[in-house]
């Protein structure tokens, strides 16, 4: 059994203020390159984690190898399972760099182990018992319908502090809206090389030490997200949704996290914008850069990004994916 997963872009969180009731909510979307592939036999006993050949990012490998065997432990010891799985990852994201790895990890392993079991759970009900979505549904929602995800965050009464969803046992957010997203757009992608590789420990420390933000900030965010962002989307508008991307990334979660990086991450932010791109954005606390691109300015703008990044530095172009995951017993 082999399982085909897309990445997801995470525009931002919206509210890490709270004063309303609720803290959270997210927006993002999938998209069709990287995928993480991962194939499942059924054993005895046990499991264990093989890698194609081609696999050799150090982290990439410890982080498959951490999320697969915990998520068998949790399905498992959830369903009461006495089985063993021999998993072999044909294709991974790098770890840690806005694609949401770790979600699709756990969920890819949990859902090969429940389908073979004969049993029958949305990825909702898998996350939580997989502990993901405590802060963001984009991986979640993404894992199962692909498309641009907004999910309502959670509700102070459930989720009382701010973390991040690696350290939050709350349940997955609600889905606000899936929408299609444009065909026609292509989206850049761009990995610089001084990524930070936030997580664990730090990526706990960074919500303690940002949070909670200013509220009037978080109110723009879901003016701008809301009344402009999804409304240009659906309307095809990729000029107005590139500049709702660049207003995103001067307030809330989004600005306190390019805090973080250098004038280097900031320079090629800027100098793809001088190259006419629409709007250029940071994955999560990145260090993936994107840019969603058309036919008039495609080809400047990945120019752009391979002039300043070099030869190194993976820079390609994708499109959205508005479906889920691929399973092929």
């Amino acid at each position: 059994m082999i399982i085909k997963t897309p990445a997801r872009i995470h525009i931002t969180l919206m509210d890490l203020n709270g004063s309303y009731g609720r803290i959270d909510g997210g927006i993002g979307f999938s998209i069709k390159n990287p995928q993480f592939i991962l194939e499942g036999h059924q054993t005895e006993k046990g499991v264990t984690v093989e890698f194609d050949d081609k696999i050799t990012d150090g982290e990439a490998i410890d982080e498959c190898n951490l999320k697969i065997k915990q998520a068998y432990k949790d399905i498992c010891s959830h369903f009461d399972l006495d089985m063993g799985f021999d998993f072999k990852v044909h294709n991974a994201f790098s770890a840690h760099s806005g694609f949401g790895s770790g979600t699709q990890i756990a969920l890819a392993t949990a859902k090969i182990i429940t389908e073979s079991a004969g049993i029958e759970k949305t990825s909702v009900e898998l996350s939580s018992i997989v502990g993901r979505g405590g802060t963001s549904g984009i991986g979640t929602y993404g894992f199962e319908e692909g498309g641009f995800i907004a999910d309502g965050g959670h509700s102070l009464k459930e989720k009382s502090t701010f973390m991040p969803s690696s350290a939050s046992n709350a349940s997955p957010p609600p889905l606000i809206g899936r929408f299609e997203f444009p065909e026609e757009w292509d989206v850049i992608i761009a990995i610089p090389p001084y990524g930070l590789s936030i997580h664990d420990g730090e990526e706990i420390d960074l919500f303690k030490q940002f949070c909670p933000l200013p509220q009037r900030e978080v109110e723009q965010l879901s003016h701008i997200v809301f009344m402009n962002l999804i409304p240009a989307m659906l309307e095809k508008d990729i000029a107005e949704f590139g500049k709702c991307i660049d207003e995103i990334h001067k307030r809330g979660f989004q600005k306190a996290e390019l805090t973080l990086y250098d004038e280097r991450m900031h320079g090629l932010m800027q100098h793809l914008r001088d190259a006419g791109a629409y709007g250029v954005g940071m994955s999560s606390f990145g260090p993936t850069i994107y840019s969603v691109v058309d036919d008039n300015n495609r080809e400047s703008v990945l120019k752009a990004a391979r002039e300043y990044l070099g030869d190194d530095a993976p820079v390609f172009v994708t499109k959205a994916q508005n479906s889920g995951y691929v399973l092929e017993k």
